[in-house]
């Protein structure tokens, strides 16, 4: 009896990362598929104006728009949306990204894991003094909610508290973008401080 070759298909592929981002370690039949067909997979996505960023040192791959060239004459319509984060989401991704760097240097394991209840409480102290507490920590759970649908936390199998980071918010919220929001954050603080 011989042993069944696994032949790759490139449509499952292409339709994972139509929806979203392919991780390794969630999916490594597929992410197996990608690395076998990389190149027909760029070819495929580049006549519909996407890019294929692929990390695989951290495990990770994802579609991006590509820029329209200076020769095209008509650039193609933008086929990946492009939304403005909210504040609270903004703030969340910042403090995971920080936090992902403070487990990097200090050589801790790869998998940061957080539980919601640190992720409101270190959220609360950013956000606006409101009476409710409630209401806000419901609010910021809504928030990490939302962030976990974008594919930068993952909910852990049979643990409902905690949750882990996902290595790709490195490459999404870099240096550049961080320091920025830290600035934009620091005139918010003020601006809060002087409302009260």
């Amino acid at each position: 009896m011989t042993e069944e070759h696994h032949q790759p298909s490139i449509s499952p592929v292409i339709i994972h990362l139509l929806k979203g981002i392919l991780f390794r370690n969630q999916q490594p039949q597929l992410w197996n598929d990608l690395l076998e067909l990389q190149s027909q997979v760029l070819d495929y996505v580049k006549v519909v104006g996407l890019n294929l960023e692929i990390d695989d040192v951290e495990g990770y791959a994802w579609l991006t728009q590509t820029s329209p060239g200076e020769d095209e004459k008509e650039p193609l319509p933008r086929l990946i949306a492009r939304r403005p984060l909210s504040y609270p989401i903004s703030l969340l991704c910042v403090l995971l990204r920080k936090k992902m760097a403070e487990a990097d240097s200090s050589g801790a394991e790869t998998r940061v894991i957080v539980s919601r209840e640190e992720l409101v409480n270190t959220m609360l102290v950013f956000m606006p003094e409101k009476s409710n507490e409630a209401q806000i920590a419901a609010s910021i759970n809504a928030t990490i909610n939302k962030v976990v649908e974008l594919g930068f936390l993952r909910k852990l199998k049979n643990d409902v508290e905690n949750l882990e980071i996902q290595r790709i918010i490195i490459a999404l919220v870099d240096a550049d973008w961080t320091a920025d929001f830290s600035e934009k954050l620091r005139i918010y603080q003020q601006y809060a401080k002087s409302t009260d």
